[in-house]
């Protein structure tokens, strides 16, 4: 690959061309291989229901330092909203525009690069170097990042330090660092009724109308305190269906669309087991779908904060807050075989956006970042 611009903005702009959107890895992770090879990477590369996977490593001791990333992007959105084409990337006004210029290709182009310097200048560093991407993080997230945490449970891999490049930063590259995550958990609630016309409510029993007042208190109970590093776990309502569409027919049913964020102060089978209770002191008759799970996952203040911290302050002279907000992300399945997780990454002003874009210079800083961390975490030379 051979051009003008810089190399992390050279190969952020090749993956961003990829139309790579979720589940689709277009590519991309075939160039990231094509990359990594020279530098003597061992590759396990497997594809679960669609999803591309890949676990790729340097060395074989430890400390193991794994580099996280996904190569999937969300849907564009409408063509004409977009200034330029989503998966044409251009630099404007300083900018990377493109779909996943932010989340994440960004973040994997420095990756790379970051790692290609650092074999450079360090051939013999210790420990060993692992990459583990994904095509299915902006999806359902179910054979992606967990089935490669699954492989590596079963040889009996642990990782001792992970980035995951997910878009931590708010108004600056560095200052805010993700050392957590809440729990979610998602489910869709069924209340049966009776279907009758609307003249006649004494022949029908309204969903709608026996629903209401469990949702109302359900939306305004106090879940949990949450902690020093976590919020209060919320409830929330996403989507509400009932009726046949006709304005003179009362509904036999009511489907709901729910979801916990929830701090490490709750469990799952704790919250599952209150909204049941609400449920039954209502009266209702309902069924449950429980549909999708993550549980939440928090590294405390240790040797991968620290360095972090260091590193940030010394390239980019901000230092960087700890935060636990936001929604979940592939760190969840890594904390389990890994006590060290953190997501250090570019502004994420706008992920999912129309127009995502991310400053251009600011990827050659971040490839920055991750190496002198790698650096610091490997220690020196054989």
């Amino acid at each position: 690959m051979h051009s003008d611009r810089a190399p992390t903005l050279d190969l952020a702009v090749a993956l961003i061309a990829r139309r790579s959107v979720t589940p689709d890895d277009a590519g991309c992770q075939a160039l990231i291989r094509e990359r990594l090879a020279p530098l003597g990477f061992s590759f396990d590369p497997h594809v679960d229901q669609g999803v591309t996977n890949l676990w790729a490593r340097r060395g074989s001791s430890r400390p193991l330092v794994c580099l996280a990333g996904h190569t999937d992007v969300v849907p564009p959105g409408p063509r004409d909203a977009w200034s330029s084409d989503p998966f044409a990337p251009v630099v404007r006004d300083g900018y990377l525009y493109g779909r996943g210029a932010a989340d994440m290709k960004g973040s994997v182009a420095a990756f790379v690069t970051a790692v290609e310097g650092l074999v450079a200048a360090h051939p013999a560093h210790r420990g060993s170097i692992a990459l583990a991407i994904t095509s299915d993080e902006e999806g359902s997230s179910v054979d992606g990042t967990l089935r490669i945490v699954e492989r590596l449970q079963a040889a009996g891999t642990v990782i001792d330090y992970c980035i995951v490049g997910e878009p931590s930063s708010e108004a600056t590259l560095g200052d805010v660092v993700k050392n957590g995550r809440r729990g979610t958990l998602s489910g869709t609630l069924a209340v049966n009724g009776v279907q009758g016309h609307v003249a006649y409510p004494q022949l029908a029993r309204n969903p709608i109308h026996e629903v209401a007042p469990a949702l109302a208190e359900l939306a305004a109970m106090r879940w949990d305190d949450g902690n020093e590093h976590f919020p209060p776990t919320t409830f929330q309502v996403s989507n509400l269906h009932a009726g046949t569409g006709a304005g003179n027919v009362i509904p036999g049913r009511l489907e709901a669309m729910f979801n916990f964020r929830y701090a490490p102060v709750s469990t799952r089978d704790g919250l599952a087991s209150r909204l049941a209770a609400v449920l039954d002191r209502h009266g209702l008759d309902y069924e449950i779908a429980w549909t999708a799970h993550g549980e939440p996952f928090h590294t405390r203040r240790g040797r991968l904060v620290e360095l972090a911290s260091t590193t940030i302050r010394e390239l980019v002279g901000v230092t960087p807050v700890l935060s636990c907000a936001g929604g979940t992300s592939d760190g969840r399945y890594l904390a389990r075989i890994c006590p060290e997780v953190l997501e250090i990454g570019p502004v994420n002003a706008t992920i999912h956006k129309i127009d995502e874009r991310v400053k251009a210079a600011d990827l050659e800083t971040l490839a920055a970042i991750y190496r002198r961390l790698l650096e610091r975490l490997l220690g020196p030379e054989h």
